[in-house]
């Protein structure tokens, strides 16, 4: 069977497309069609039901793909090591970092550059969610996001750091000497909150519903900073983690910790779960010494 042929038909099962295939793989439709095709002639039978624009798996199909993936997912491992045998401490590290975290990271950042000059380090700034996706892809060997991920991505994770989470308003929108608020009571409160895309966003919508509440959410920005600045006009409560409020909270602003239940913002590095590369595993080991 051959291999390319596999990782064509893979990709266009997966995203129901010959045309997204097509363009994922940098090929064009053609050459994907011929190739799905010459694996069906060499399996003796259809992989897959063509319905106008709509693809479906036969059961055939259905099997190979699932053993597709996992076989595709060996070729890539063995391609790493290889790579990383060859390289020994040199090489290129493609990491997935959050904006929310990467302001974070600046010092684990100089740190690995000062301990580890030949490697390259490729960053690649995408919301949380993305990052899931695309190291479960393999497009990504190392990402950064907030847990708990999304369920049914193949990805394993490791925590980092952990920091509660705050509600942030004007003056005067809580009690004066309040240092707490109860979750539940910002059901009746306007709420500014990161885009869907975020994995914070992710959790804290999960935390309302497990509380019993849908929010009233004013506005969304994919800006922390800018959230900021819609709670201190006054416009809605913020939600964002300790770091982040105690560098921009001024006397404008009144921040409070949300308990019962206390919210945490977790991040976490995922991973395939199979193989961590020299270069991975370097990154993770100043992570460690930096962040603790």
């Amino acid at each position: 069977m051959d291999i390319r042929s596999l990782r064509y038909f893979v990709e266009t099962a997966r995203l129901s497309s010959f045309t997204q295939a097509a363009t994922l793989l940098h090929v064009t439709q053609s050459t994907i069609s011929k190739m799905v095709h010459q694996l069906e002639q060499e399996l003796g039978t259809p992989l897959l039901v063509r319905e106008g624009r709509r693809l479906t798996l036969t059961d055939t199909g259905q099997v190979v793909y699932d053993r597709g993936q996992e076989m595709l997912a060996t070729m890539r491992t063995l391609a790493a090591e290889v790579r990383d045998i060859q390289a020994s401490e040199r090489g290129t590290l493609a990491i997935g970092i959050p904006p929310m975290i990467n302001v974070l990271f600046t010092p684990v950042l100089k740190l690995f550059r000062e301990r580890h000059p030949d490697i390259a380090l490729v960053l690649r700034e995408e919301p949380g969610q993305a990052v899931e996706r695309l190291v479960a892809a393999g497009e990504l060997e190392l990402g950064m996001t907030v847990l708990p991920v999304a369920a049914g991505l193949a990805v394993a994770t490791l925590p980092v750091a952990s920091w509660p989470i705050r509600a942030l308003a004007a003056r005067g929108a809580f009690q004066p000497r309040r240092t707490t608020i109860r979750l539940a009571a910002l059901k009746d409160m306007p709420l500014v909150l990161l885009t869907d895309d975020f994995a914070l966003t992710r959790s804290l919508r999960q935390a309302f519903a497990d509380t019993g509440f849908t929010p009233k959410v004013a506005a969304q920005s994919g800006q922390w900073d800018w959230l900021v600045e819609m709670a201190s006009s006054g416009i809605g409560v913020a939600l964002l983690p300790e770091p982040f409020v105690d560098r921009l909270a001024g006397d404008r602003l009144h921040a409070v910790r949300i308990v019962e239940p206390e919210l945490q913002w977790r991040v976490a590095h995922v991973w395939n779960g199979r193989y961590l590369s020299y270069a991975a595993r370097a990154w993770l080991a100043v992570c460690k010494e930096v962040l603790g």
